[in-house]
């Protein structure tokens, strides 16, 4: 069963909301793109784990701590007999081993994944002995993507590879396991543990004035929307969709990327740009939020 489970980064929801709004260096670019195939990865794992049958307790997205050493685990699955967990990799094309060293060819080193799953076991070791367990550790990395090759791999260390998932999990699956109290007492702390506000994240700076405003459209992700009788309709897929969910969808933007500001009519109206009938903005507000103030000091939330 999941007793953890995953959430978007937000760093990575705020570098969606960014993309569209703002003219990101080529360097946070790529920083949005590995995050969102990392994080599109980890799903891809989960979506295969949480079909297992074996009593399990599964662990997604754990960012944990000790002796002042943050480490992150992507997936963690608590067994009767041992702990397995999982470093997930989404990558793409042709690499290859050489030297203890991984290449993206023709010749581009990469960050072996190896050293950070010894790093992490290494730690999460240390993190359950202090907490009075002694469970074997088996650590892996998974390489999730089907177009991934690694040539010249070595036998000896813990990759599964794309084409070996399947057998992997459906072995695992057979894995006799029988969870007890103190078993969930383990996922108990392991969850308390985590870290909610990740030191690693990292967004670029930005303000409300230089941000793109308007309505994105919800299936292309346009600003080709404007508002028609009772629909927000995005010009470029045709996609309609009632003016009430998309100002709602927008105002959740804006939170996201703006979370210690005060909603207020006039400022969500020039957030939404589209919809500009101002007494629609304020009924959808009063519908859905909580009132606060009186006359040109009201704000909502």
């Amino acid at each position: 069963m999941i007793f953890k489970y995953r959430t978007k980064p937000i760093d990575l929801k705020i570098l969606e909301l960014l993309n569209p709004r703002m003219n990101l260096t080529n360097k946070d670019k790529q920083h949005y793109y590995n995050q969102k195939r990392g994080y599109e990865g980890e799903v891809m794992f989960d979506t295969l784990t949480e079909k297992l049958q074996c009593e399990c307790f599964i662990l997604n997205d754990l960012l944990l701590e000790i002796n002042n050493t943050t480490f992150q685990i992507d997936s963690l699955l608590i067994l009767q007999e041992a702990i397995y967990f999982y470093e997930v990799k989404n990558f793409e094309g042709d690499y290859y081993y050489d030297s203890d060293k991984i290449f993206k060819k023709p010749k581009t080193e990469i960050v072996n994944p190896l050293h950070q799953l010894s790093r992490s076991e290494s730690l999460l070791r240390q993190l359950l002995l202090k907490l009075g367990y002694t469970l074997p550790i088996h650590a892996s990395i998974v390489f999730i993507n089907p177009t991934f090759t690694l040539y010249q791999a070595p036998l000896n260390q813990p990759i599964i590879f794309p084409t070996q998932i399947k057998n992997y999990l459906s072995h695992l699956n057979k894995t006799p396991s029988k969870l007890s109290k103190w078993h969930e007492k383990l996922a108990d702390q392991l969850t308390s543990l985590h870290i909610t506000d990740s030191p690693y994240k990292k967004v670029p700076s930005y303000n409300y004035n230089q941000l793109r405003k308007g309505i994105t459209c919800f299936q292309c992700h346009s600003f080709s929307v404007s508002v028609e009788k009772r629909k927000c309709v995005c010009h470029n897929c045709s996609y309609k969709e009632p003016i009430s969910n998309a100002v709602l969808r927008t105002i959740k933007e804006f939170q996201t990327l703006f979370p210690n500001e005060k909603i207020t009519t006039n400022m969500i109206q020039d957030w939404c740009q589209v919809v500009e009938s101002k007494k629609a903005i304020r009924r959808i507000l009063a519908t859905n939020f909580n009132r606060v103030g009186v006359n040109q000091w009201t704000y909502y939330e």
